[in-house]
């Protein structure tokens, strides 16, 4: 392999992300244009974790995609990655903290890493229930294809052919649960990590480049899907196959106009351990989160005295309960999430004037004065702030 004088030189394929522009909602309009352009970058920052962080045989958790909003992160969780072998034997161990949901998921490849996505991917998932992982305690767990001979402590399954381990941690109280500290390791003798050849680093600089193309030909054909099959304002619940079984996903696409505001409306599942709304932008990215209301969840969630959940979309304070800020969008996605619910109830969204949106709610939804609201925020970024995301 021929080394460049100049790093653009191997960096040429970024311009597939860009390509996929064409794939965008509106694709002449020059603002989309720059915001692919964001978005192309903040893949590539997170690409350099993918490609020059860890080995399989020298394993170690990176940031996910929560640093940089990419590709439609969920803001309760923070997510870490691991390129793992299935042919090794891992240890993960540390604190499991007192987050609301710690699960683990091995595939083959992830997302981005290649041109077109196995199916299946060989998911393997579990979470802090399936190990009785109890909230604050110590933990150590093997992670192998089989379970090993005369081991009798707490064991999970990967795929044969996984490459790849990520964790998640979904917190519902943002500012007082306490994030697990955990590490992982390869328990079969390798040898010391290696210095990179040459060749090595042009071939994970090239994987680097090709890497947010990928991603956005995955990502927005599930947006545009949605979009496509039930339009505007409608949510189309779905099951991904093979991860997240517990977990029942709820997308919709929003447009109004200004001068209106959505209504999105719900029945909560009797039995809800956990449960969440976020709005995206049209590349699908999450929308800002820490400075702003863009989600929430069912601990930050107000309910009507009737029982439901109701949220309102709207560029400006409607100065109601469970306002979520579009970040000056007009249109983008919204995506929610019953996780462990026993029932999976369609939410409805409404498109109204907002100086008429109190005549689409309860006669007792109370008034949110800028101070709530400002201290609502305020509360807000304290504890994203500290959770960790990087």
């Amino acid at each position: 392999m021929q080394i460049q004088p100049s790093i653009l030189a191997h960096l040429a394929d970024l311009e597939s992300a860009v390509a996929n522009l064409s794939n965008t909602w509106h694709p002449d309009d020059p603002t989309y244009r720059a915001e692919l352009y964001r978005q192309t970058m903040t893949s590539l920052s997170y690409a350099y974790f993918a490609y020059f962080h860890a080995t399989p045989e020298h394993p170690d958790w990176a940031p996910l995609w929560n640093p940089v909003f990419t590709l439609q992160p969920n803001p309760d969780d923070i997510y870490i990655q691991s390129p793992i072998r299935g042919d090794l034997t891992y240890r993960i161990s540390g604190n499991r903290g007192t987050c609301k949901i710690l699960s683990f998921t091995s595939q083959k490849v992830q997302s981005g890493s290649v041109d077109e996505m196995p199916r299946p991917n060989g998911h393997n998932e579990v979470d802090d229930t399936d190990l009785g992982l109890k909230p604050g305690e110590e933990f150590s767990v093997i992670f192998s294809t089989e379970r090993p001979a005369g081991y009798a402590g707490k064991w999970a399954r990967i795929d044969p052919e996984a490459g790849y381990l990520y964790m998640r941690y979904r917190s519902y109280d943002w500012l007082n649960e306490v994030d697990p500290v955990v590490s992982i390791e390869c328990l079969d003798p390798v040898p010391p990590k290696p210095r990179l050849t040459p060749e090595d680093i042009v071939h994970r600089l090239q994987e680097m480049a090709r890497f947010p193309g990928r991603k956005t030909r995955l990502y927005f054909a599930m947006q545009n899907g949605v979009k496509e099959r039930v339009g505007f304002n409608v949510f189309e619940p779905v099951r991904m196959q093979g991860a997240l079984v517990k977990q029942v996903y709820w997308p919709a696409c929003f447009r109004f106009d200004a001068d209106e505001a959505l209504i999105v409306e719900t029945e909560i599942p009797a039995r809800a351990p956990y449960w969440n709304i976020q709005l995206n932008d049209p590349l699908f990215n999450a929308m800002e989160y820490v400075y702003r209301l863009s989600s929430s969840n069912g601990h930050y969630a107000k309910l009507s005295s009737d029982g439901k959940y109701r949220a309102v979309i709207a560029l400006e304070d409607p100065q109601v309960p469970n306002w979520l800020d579009p970040a000056g969008y007009t249109e983008g996605g919204i995506y929610g999430r019953w996780y462990d619910c026993d029932s999976e109830p369609v939410p409805t969204i409404k498109r109204v004037k907002l100086t008429q949106l109190r005549d689409h709610l309860p006669p007792d939804t109370p008034v949110v004065s800028p101070e709530e609201r400002a201290e609502e925020l305020r509360q807000r970024v304290r504890a994203c702030q500290r959770r960790r995301r990087w």
